[in-house]
């Protein structure tokens, strides 16, 4: 009877184990990493500095899963300052404990110890991206993430040959932190030196043609760019001299295939794009520059790379090189950019941008809306006591959403709301309308519109609610520009985008419900408006803010929480054992 027993439940534990086995085959893979952040030298524009890396590159290592998986990073920080990671487009469902942006959802990782994020892919497929989530360190902390199809499933493209990562980066000669603290006390952060393709400045600037990425490629076949854009502070446009691009995804979601001859791409988005080596065998460049909307300085250079068709003669400069070739032009051709300040080039690239919405890939557009955020974007004035600093007086710049300027808290939001701790951290007042309706586009608007108010304030909504917001650009004094605006732990149909004022009457009639983009980040055009969609179906605190990082140091940033459902399943995950300390 005995041994008959142990074999019934012998026979229980491995029916348990194999329940298991398939559940852990249907919800994906568990993959492990380990990211050191410390100190490493890097001899860029004729000068070595030390920053701040994981795992001494630059950019930084590449996260590889499959739809679905889950993946561990234990992130050591060895460096002299708070750091924390955000996994960016990773929506971590009822996670947002590992969501990483600090003081929302957790505490910093401080110089010595460890934190490990849990990441949860759910139905994200493509390209997506990691970065520091703290003061200024994204300048050199991030990285692309890849995520495939399910195994035993293919792209909704044609297979590409060969698949290469694209990372657009800021160099900065001086020390990031060093810079980010002097713009604390002044408010006018300062420019970049250089941009970087794949940490490479390119030909172009001073003491960079002999490392010029280099991109070798063979006559006929086609590439898969994985294309990331982790500038600190400008949006780009990119190109490949006399070669046809074709998107594919954005943001880790697929949409119908767009043939263009140039990208734009803000600080934030990420791009899947198709290149076939289908022109005369020579050398081409690949370049990008920024594109900007406003009246602010900009970094004006130019960092480009080689496409290089293989076995093709070495070429001064950074160009585009097919393989075949042994007598390149003397002046190989360079990619026809839009201009720096074609914003009707920025918004025609956004408005060819569409969803797949077919059987494998579905979209589920909200057609009925629960609650409706018209929702200010705007740079705006912080009057300055002359007893504040030394080095300020009178007004300085500032960034509002709903002309209120966001305020970072001394402790971390989602611990205080998921434990519902009496405090004084945090609100639940922002508005769901501007707190002044004027002409929000208009020329020579009054001074008096410039000044915000300060808070820490959130919009709390119900879970499974259909959220509507309106992001509206304002020309308060003239300071009108293109705002790339991301929400954490979500994607987002961009169901309406045009300009002047929104009119909530007419605009609607013409949304998009049937196959819009399924994005995380989208700029809102300058002197316009965008609408997005979702479903609240993913409780938790998650941050929203502009990508342009002077922006967000600025204040243009809010919080959204989404309540828990009736049920386990529909709540925030329990905390897990540890998280880091204020």
């Amino acid at each position: 009877m005995a041994m008959e027993k142990m074999e019934v439940m012998l026979r229980f534990l491995g029916l348990l184990l194999l329940n298991e086995l398939l559940y852990c085959m249907a919800e994906g893979n568990i993959n492990y990493y380990d990211f050191l952040l410390q100190d490493s030298n890097f001899t860029r524009l004729c000068s070595t500095k030390s920053m701040l890396t994981v795992n001494g590159s630059f950019p930084g290592p590449v996260l590889r899963a499959y739809r679905g998986d889950t993946v561990y990073v234990n992130v050591h920080n060895q460096g002299e300052y708070n750091i924390t990671i955000h996994w960016h487009g990773v929506k971590q469902p009822r996670n947002p404990w590992s969501d990483g942006p600090e003081y929302i959802t957790q505490c910093p990782i401080q110089p010595g110890s460890n934190f490990t994020y849990e990441i949860i892919f759910s139905t994200e497929e493509g390209t997506l991206w990691w970065h520091a989530h703290s003061d200024w360190s994204r300048a050199t902390i991030h990285g692309a993430i890849i995520v495939l199809p399910r195994k035993g499933t293919s792209y909704p493209f044609p297979e590409p040959d060969e698949e290469e990562t694209i990372i657009f980066s800021s160099w900065f000669k001086e020390d990031v932190m060093k810079m980010y603290n002097e713009a604390e006390v002044t408010g006018v952060p300062k420019l970049s030196d250089a941009f970087t393709i794949n940490g490479q400045p390119g030909g172009l600037y001073p003491c960079s043609n002999e490392t010029t990425y280099r991109l070798l490629v063979q006559y006929g076949k086609t590439y898969l760019l994985r294309i990331v854009n982790a500038i600190l502070n400008e949006e780009l446009f990119f190109s490949v001299a006399e070669h046809n691009l074709t998107i594919v995804g954005i943001d880790g979601a697929y949409i119908k295939p767009v043939i263009t001859n140039y990208i734009m791409i803000t600080p934030g988005q990420t791009l899947d794009v198709l290149v076939t080596a289908n022109q005369p065998p020579s050398n081409y460049y690949m370049a990008a520059r920024a594109f900007v909307s406003g009246t602010f300085s900009f970094h004006n250079g130019t960092t480009t790379g080689i496409f290089q068709y293989i076995n093709c003669c070495s070429l001064p400069l950074s160009i585009l090189q097919y393989t075949s070739c042994c007598s390149p032009p003397l002046s190989p051709s360079f990619p026809n950019l839009p201009s720096y300040k074609d914003s009707a080039a920025a918004l025609t690239f956004t408005k060819r941008l569409r969803s797949l919405a077919n059987q494998d890939y579905p979209v589920n557009v909200p057609q009925n809306i629960n609650t409706q955020i018209i929702m200010t974007v705007s740079l705006n004035l912080l009057p300055t006591p002359e007893s504040s600093c030394a080095r300020v007086v009178g007004n300085r710049c500032s960034g509002g959403l709903n002309n209120i300027s966001w305020v970072m808290p001394s402790t971390a939001i989602l611990q205080t709301y998921y434990r519902q701790m009496e405090q004084n951290i945090f609100t639940y007042d922002f508005p769901d309308q501007p707190p002044l309706s004027y002409n929000y586009t208009g020329e020579n608007l009054p001074s008096s519109l410039l000044v915000a108010s300060q808070g820490t304030k959130a919009k709390v909504v119900n879970y499974n609610e259909t959220v509507e917001i309106v992001f509206q650009g304002t020309n308060a004094g003239g300071r009108a520009e293109n705002h790339p605006m991301h929400l954490h732990g979500y994607n987002f149909y961009l169901v309406g985008i045009g300009s002047g004022n929104f009119n909530n009457e007419t605009d609607p009639k013409n949304y998009n419900l049937n196959d819009p983009p399924y994005v995380n980040t989208i700029g809102v055009p300058k002197n316009g408006w965008a609408a997005i969609r979702f479903r609240a179906e993913n409780p938790g605190v998650w941050f929203m803010h502009c990508h342009l990082e002077k922006h967000a140091t600025w204040g243009m940033d809010m919080v959204l929480i989404v309540k828990n459902g009736s049920t386990a399943a529909t709540s925030i995950r329990p905390p897990p054992a540890y998280m880091p300390d204020c």
